[in-house]
């Protein structure tokens, strides 16, 4: 099993998209890229810290590819809009790849290079970096979407986004 780290704004639609999709296992909501260990929600959604929004989860390479997982990542976020996701605004919601090995960080240039080129008509701002460290957001904030489903935040900006997913990779998809 492989390791992927990935901030794209708010991490409770990217645990939501990454649940649903089959070889993906172990998905945690946290902060990943800032400057202090164990940092709190309330300092990391002030901007205080550094750290980005993330998850982080294993993957199954015979059921889903690195590269599939990047295109459900850039397909379910804005990745050309600079520190922001809709509302919410700041550097923890922006768009990063945190790879785990010189494999990863070669394909994800290459697919944003691909996507800039051939996808978006803006150029795409996620950041690539090696990844440094994960902590785990508090448990409220594990497995939000799933327990929260009727919550207006669920229903107006992550069944979009989970819409979306069904639509275009909908092979890729738990059943």
């Amino acid at each position: 099993m492989e390791k992927v780290t990935l901030a794209n704004g708010c991490f409770w639609c990217t645990e939501a998209v990454f649940q649903r999709v089959k070889g993906i296992s172990n998905v945690k909501s946290g902060f990943s890229g800032g400057k202090i260990k164990n940092p709190p929600y309330r300092e990391v959604v002030e901007g205080r810290t550094g750290h980005a929004e993330a998850i982080q989860f294993n993957y199954d390479e015979e059921k889903v590819t690195y590269k599939e997982i990047l295109y459900i990542f850039f397909t379910t976020h804005d990745p050309t809009t600079l520190n922001r996701q809709g509302n919410d605004i700041g550097p923890q919601y922006r768009s990063a790849i945190f790879y785990h090995n010189e494999e990863q960080e070669k394909i994800a240039k290459e697919v944003i290079e691909e996507l800039n080129n051939e996808v978006f008509e803006n150029e795409i701002v996620t950041e690539v970096t090696a990844y440094t460290n994960f902590y785990e957001a508090e448990f409220q904030h594990q497995n939000f979407y799933n327990n929260y489903t009727q919550q207006p935040y669920c229903q107006i900006i992550i069944n979009p986004k989970l819409k979306k997913l069904r639509s275009e990779f909908s092979h890729l998809l738990e059943e």
